[in-house]
């Protein structure tokens, strides 16, 4: 594949990398904030099994609340991934301390007391595990202009040219 459409590739694969960066994270937000949401559900003891069926609908809307914390972590997580990009910086490490360190700034940007957002290791906790998933998803083969298959260099390149024969 040459240049031009490695780079198009990228444009295809970062943004999809991204959302399922912030997917992952926010269902670590989720499940590690599971005993608030069932406690929403049994706060009423005489509420009839409606309650189950509106949770299921107003789930996606909590899922859209708690994407605007995600968007604060996104600046940092982009300068990140642009550096990855432009460097072909392909670590699984990288992309998870990326992860962590954005979402630690963007938590810090939106306050400490913001509903789901109140456990600082939690946060960096779902940053690792999204830096992650976007390393699975678009950070393995980052940089257009670097070839993620290459043959191997000649070896005759390589080698210097023996002294003549005596």
């Amino acid at each position: 594949m040459n240049a031009a459409g490695r780079l198009i590739l990228r444009f295809l694969v970062v943004p999809f990398g991204a959302v399922v960066a912030i997917c992952v994270a926010e269902t670590v937000v989720i499940i590690s904030h599971w005993e608030k949401f069932l406690a929403a559900l049994t706060a009423n003891p005489s509420a009839s099994d409606e309650t189950i069926l509106a949770f299921v609908f107003v789930a996606p809307g909590a899922f859209l609340a708690l994407s605007l914390a995600a968007f604060f972590m996104l600046l940092p997580a982009a300068i990140g991934v642009v550096i990855a990009e432009s460097l072909a910086i392909r670590s699984w490490i990288y992309h998870a301390a990326n992860g962590g360190l954005s979402a630690w700034v963007g938590w810090s940007l939106i306050g400490k007391d913001y509903g789901y957002y109140d456990r600082p290791a939690l946060i960096v906790a779902a940053g690792l595990a999204a830096g992650f998933a976007y390393w699975l998803v678009a950070g393995w083969s980052a940089g257009f202009w670097k070839p993620v298959f290459a043959p191997p260099a000649s070896s005759a390149a390589v080698t210097r040219a023996s002294p003549p024969a005596p």
